[in-house]
């Protein structure tokens, strides 16, 4: 969960929130490695794909939650972050597309809005300015998604709980592809103003 506040409140490196979210950057390929594994025709390894997501949730919500209340906001903590919330988004589509329980079209959604935010950090630090900060529906979003993969995830079997899973899972993803990119086009909004406004100051 990235923290909203404007000023740093520390430069330590090994500062818990950090620490937690280095941990979810390491959980990463290894969630990649076991939603992957019976396509590669080893044994199906989902419940422990969805343990590490979860896992990933709980320390998403404490590294943001024990920031604020122990200051160590940092500027490190500011990059990794993002960074893992990203990537966790980037390889659970990689895995679940391969897996045939995304569409393409729903992926590459998703993907062309990380490829616009790219596009706008680019064109901010032309303009001398830092990425932009995540802001709340940019948080919803990505919670709505880390919401979303797991159910789909679970979704691929039988029964009462594979279909509940599914309802709750599309709906999930629904609301946060939405998200994700009203978010995306605030941001674009947010770029342009700041351009216009350096150029009307040259």
């Amino acid at each position: 969960m990235e923290v909203q506040e404007t000023r740093v409140q520390t430069d330590r490196v090994l500062t818990i929130p950090n620490i937690l979210s280095m941990a979810r950057l390491v959980g990463v390929p290894l969630f990649l490695w076991l939603i992957l594994r019976p396509v590669f025709g080893g044994p199906n390894s989902d419940g422990w794909a969805l343990l590490v997501l979860m896992l990933s949730g709980v320390s998403d919500y404490l590294d943001g939650m024990l920031a604020r209340r122990w200051n160590q906001i940092s500027s490190l903590g500011r990059l990794l972050d993002p960074a893992a919330d990203r990537l966790y988004i980037l390889s659970t589509l990689v895995g679940l597309t391969w897996r045939e329980i995304l569409p393409l079209w729903l992926t590459a959604a998703l993907l062309a809005r990380e490829l616009m935010l790219l596009v706008m950090v680019g064109i901010l630090r032309r303009h001398g300015y830092p990425p932009p900060q995540v802001n709340f529906l940019g948080k919803a979003a990505t919670f709505n998604l880390m919401y979303a993969f797991p159910l789909l995830l679970l979704s691929d079997g039988t029964g009462w709980l594979a279909s509940l899973a599914a309802i709750f899972g599309w709906a999930f993803a629904g609301w946060g592809t939405t998200l994700y990119w009203w978010a995306g086009i605030l941001y674009v909004v947010q770029v342009r103003r700041l351009v216009k406004a350096d150029a009307a100051a040259d």
